[in-house]
């Protein structure tokens, strides 16, 4: 088959979308593994790998439409408080998966990017995830952001405790500061802000997840177990959001 045919065929794939209207930055919540796995009297390590799987179709989707940016909650700082066997489990998948994943990414021209408090993990996966980082800097096609040790109240007070350094070393005036000048003390500095949020399996809050990021974003929540969260579920938030009217705290504009 030829490259152009493929081609051809990958964009009727998303027949009904408005091409004009992508959102240039998707967040998702994937949520559901371990449901997922119980439903299926299958233990819940098993969720969490095929989760991974979906991971990788999810990036695939966002190169094909393209969408440039794409932001996942892979382990928040909550999530410490599981049984140390699932948290050990998590580690391991998340250390075995980036290195198989990470030449496939590099050559497909995702740009990988770890947000969160990285310094706190083991140096072992520091190691891996600077590589990473290091490997697919100058990719273009997607900015692929994983929130690892992550937490939202925790990246305001860090963004907080570095803003207070600044003003005592007099760098900073903190009568001046505007909002735009906050972004850039923020994980996702020089990125937009995401305009959709997907979480998966049903469950409606944000979960500690881009807190700053999100005030303008638009959500939509699917019952949908995230290892079975496939393209159309995909097609289907991403047509839910182009029947939005983004207003951002204004009025819309008259008929």
């Amino acid at each position: 088959m030829s490259s152009k045919l493929s081609k051809l065929e990958e964009l009727r794939r998303w027949d009904g979308l408005d091409r004009t209207r992508l959102p240039r930055h998707v967040a998702v919540i994937m949520d559901g593994n371990r449901r997922w796995a119980l439903d299926r009297l299958l233990p819940g390590k098993l969720g969490h790998k095929a989760g991974v799987e979906t991971l990788r179709e999810t990036v695939r989707y966002c190169l094909e439409l393209p969408i440039p940016y794409l932001t996942v909650y892979a382990f928040s700082t909550e999530n410490w408080s599981r049984s140390d066997e699932e948290v050990t489990f998590l580690w391991d998948l998340f250390s075995d998966a980036l290195t198989k994943e990470v030449d496939s990414l590099h050559a497909n021209g995702v740009r990988m990017r770890f947000i969160g408090q990285i310094d706190e993990l083991e140096p072992r996966l520091q190691a891996a995830i600077a590589r990473a980082e290091a490997i697919t800097a100058a990719n273009t096609k997607l900015v692929l952001n994983i929130a690892l040790n992550y937490g939202g109240r925790r990246e305001i007070l860090e963004m907080v405790r570095q803003i207070a350094v600044e003003a005592k070393e007099g760098s900073v005036d903190p009568a001046t500061l505007t909002e735009d000048d906050l972004t850039r003390y923020f994980y996702t500095a020089g990125q937009p802000d995401p305009d959709l949020l997907i979480r998966t399996s049903g469950e409606n809050r944000i979960s500690n997840y881009l807190l700053w990021q999100l005030a303008y974003t638009e959500i939509y929540v699917t019952p949908t177990f995230w290892p079975d969260f496939r393209r159309g579920d995909f097609h289907a938030a991403i047509l839910d959001y182009q029947g939005r009217q983004r207003r951002y705290g204004g009025r819309p504009d008259k008929a």
